[in-house]
């Protein structure tokens, strides 16, 4: 067996023209859908990059491996100890190793290992292309190296080839000659000049006033970044986030095209699995953040699943999969499909026998972690009708979160309105569960600790710590003070 693992960096599905966009970003990737099967409802258990790719890549939650931020203790993997032998755990139990026990020869064309100084993402693999700009790529810079790679090795059998892209990750890099395919085009709706008002009295690092961090950014990184927003003051600035977004997601498209082009060149396209997902999704607008992954929300955690492969979609071509799956299900899924056998330490489930039969199947309920950006656990389920997501927020990112948040997203895709104060029944469920969950948890870890308790007590998520200060400041010197007061009692 072949399969291609396509990787897109920030990608939201629902910039997808298979995931119902209004918008033509994804040719290449709707085709895919066309003749595979799509799922709607897959998330990664922990966002964003670092703690996603270690979750998928080890089969675990992030409180089992203690990774769930980008910086401080909980940016790298528990150490295991003196019981580790000459091996360690990830290197015998890592999603590219079960591939390799099934027979197969892994490889993986990406910067992110050394981006995120995440050494213990090349576990398992057998070959590494570090295209060497640590996430800046552009898609023409990471996919000839793909291409090389499979001209020389693609006809040959029995290979896993992970090819990440990254262009729709901020800052916006389509190049220049790509103009502008979407000047023309609409807007999403939901985000009107009253939307965008109310969030430029709001607060938080990729709110409106400062689109880019905390504050403003060099004229050199303007310069070298012409498409990226960096300040939300006028839908002027709403046009530019969006089109800059789906320019990357286009852009990204048409190499994924090459990729499939080439494979039909060499004769192997009806012979490869080819799934196609990202890391996590991408905020924009939502809760104030334009261009970010900063909550344990739906447009952070939901993800594109595509998965096309023969014998198994064959019959299902142009089916929507709905069931509830972490995203290292799927993984769990690819290693079942092949033959192989998933690690027993993994959290990860197969669902590759509702796939053979046809069956739709998933998970009662999800719980979703973020603590790069702020500290939040959240809960994803269904009730009767309504499609729910609670957050429980123990350190608001400075965006000034309320502890409780609870969205019917099916009414209210882009979570703006909060039921939790008339719906405390449904919240104090979800609490218990994802209570529920963590207790689990704790009882099976290996190193008794939870690291999001770890993120707060070494000063809270990496990408807010030492900020507070100079923010206050710049809130108070732009007609926010109230916001300024709220934070500072918070986390003073």
């Amino acid at each position: 067996m072949r399969f291609l693992y396509i990787d897109i960096d920030s990608q939201r599905p629902d910039h997808l023209g298979c995931y119902g966009y209004h918008r033509n970003t994804s040719p290449a990737i709707d085709l895919l859908a066309s003749e595979g099967l799509r799922m709607s409802s897959v998330y990664v258990s922990d966002g964003p990059c670092l703690p996603s790719r270690t979750a998928l890549f080890s089969g675990r939650f992030g409180v089992q491996t203690g990774v769930i931020g980008h910086g401080g203790t909980a940016a790298d993997m528990f150490i295991e100890g003196p019981e580790r032998g000459f091996g360690s755990t990830i290197g015998r139990t890592s999603w590219p190793r079960a591939m390799r026990n099934a027979g197969l020869y892994t490889a993986s064309v990406s910067p992110f290992a050394e981006r995120h100084a995440a050494w213990h993402f090349y576990a398992g693999f057998n070959e590494v292309l570090n295209t060497g700009r640590r996430g800046l790529e552009s898609a023409h810079e990471i996919t000839p190296v793909a291409l090389d790679w499979l001209r020389r090795r693609g006809q040959s059998d029995n290979w896993f080839l992970h090819l990440n892209l990254w262009d729709p990750h901020t800052p916006y890099r389509a190049p220049e000659d790509f103009g502008e395919p979407f000047a023309d085009e609409p807007l999403p709706a939901w985000l009107t000049e009253e939307v965008r008002r109310e969030h430029w009295n709001g607060c938080g690092p990729h709110s409106a006033q400062e689109a880019i961090g905390y504050e403003d950014v060099g004229a050199e990184y303007k310069r070298l970044y012409p498409r990226q927003p960096y300040i939300i003051d006028s839908m002027q600035q709403v046009r530019r986030m969006f089109d800059g977004y789906d320019a990357g997601v286009l852009y990204a498209d048409q190499h994924i095209a090459q990729v499939i082009d080439l494979l039909r060149e060499l004769g192997i396209y009806d012979d490869t699995a080819i799934l196609v997902s990202g890391d996590h999704g991408e905020a924009l607008g939502e809760f104030n953040i334009y261009g970010d992954h900063q909550t344990a929300d739906e447009h952070t955690c939901h993800v594109p699943a595509i998965l096309k492969w023969p014998g198994v979609t064959d019959n299902r071509a142009g089916e929507v999969e709905t069931g509830l799956h972490y995203q290292f299900d799927v993984a769990a899924t690819t290693v079942d499909l092949l033959g192989g056998e998933c690690p027993s330490n993994w959290s990860a489930q197969s669902f590759a026998e509702a796939l053979r039969s046809g069956q739709s199947t998933g998970r009662n309920s999800l719980v979703l972690s973020q603590g790069a950006w702020s500290c939040q656990r959240s809960l994803r389920f269904r009730k009767n009708d309504e499609e729910l997501l609670f957050i429980r927020s123990y350190h608001d990112g400075h965006h000034g979160f309320p502890d409780h948040m609870l969205f019917e997203l099916a009414s209210d895709p882009h979570e703006q309105t909060n039921l939790a104060p008339n719906r405390p029944e449904l919240c104090h469920a979800a609490i218990a569960e994802i209570d529920s969950w963590l207790g689990t948890q704790m009882r099976e870890s290996t190193s008794g600790v939870d690291p999001m308790w770890t993120v707060i007590r070494e000063g809270g998520p990496k990408h807010t710590r030492g900020e507070l200060a100079a923010y206050l400041e710049r809130l108070r010197r732009t007609n926010r003070g109230h916001w300024a007061d709220l934070l500072e009692s918070r986390h003073s």
